[in-house]
């Protein structure tokens, strides 16, 4: 996270990561969910909300990856300044009477992606449109589901710089 923090820094952009585990960290994919389940993800939410109130008077663009992907499109969706909503890796479900004014959104994900059934993405695409939200999605066939973190197994070269060069197009457009 924090090495994407940085690219997007040398691209120009103001970016925050807070630390929503507050400082515990884990080695495997599994013990990773063991912790955010022993958080619990009703708490990890309110760190998340208690970190960006902040700054929100400021119309962000919320950011996340996986899990944190989740946690960001929850983020934007409550915030009626939101400029804009980035995930890569991840994305929630989302409540039947979601409603956003346009919020653009983009989404970089592996195709298929591990993590989430089969046809999960369809049904977020249309529930995301339904809301009002403007959505790309970005697939990238045999990647890994992290594929952008080069300290992965999962890291695809040629998938992480295409999603990049994306993702800074993006924030370019809607003034990220």
């Amino acid at each position: 996270m924090h090495a994407a923090a940085e690219r997007l820094r040398a691209a120009g952009h103001e970016v925050h990561v807070p630390d929503l585990y507050e400082g515990r960290t884990a080695d495997t994919v599994e013990d990773g969910m063991a912790v955010k389940d022993e958080i619990g993800r009703e708490e990890l939410l309110r760190r998340a909300v208690t970190a960006v109130a902040p700054l929100s008077d400021r119309g962000l663009v919320y950011a996340g990856f996986s899990l944190g992907g989740s946690i960001a499109q929850n983020l934007a969706l409550g915030d009626e300044k939101a400029r804009g909503l980035l995930l890569l890796h991840g994305t929630s479900d989302l409540a039947e009477d979601a409603s956003v004014d346009e919020l653009p959104v983009q989404l970089h994900v592996a195709d298929p992606d591990p993590f989430e059934p089969h046809d999960w993405l369809n049904a977020w695409y249309l529930r995301m449109g339904r809301a009002g939200a403007d959505v790309e999605v970005h697939r990238y066939p045999g990647a890994g589901h992290l594929f952008t973190d080069p300290d992965l197994a999962d890291y695809d070269a040629e998938a992480a710089e295409t999603a990049w060069r994306v993702v800074l197009g993006f924030l370019e457009e809607i003034g990220g």
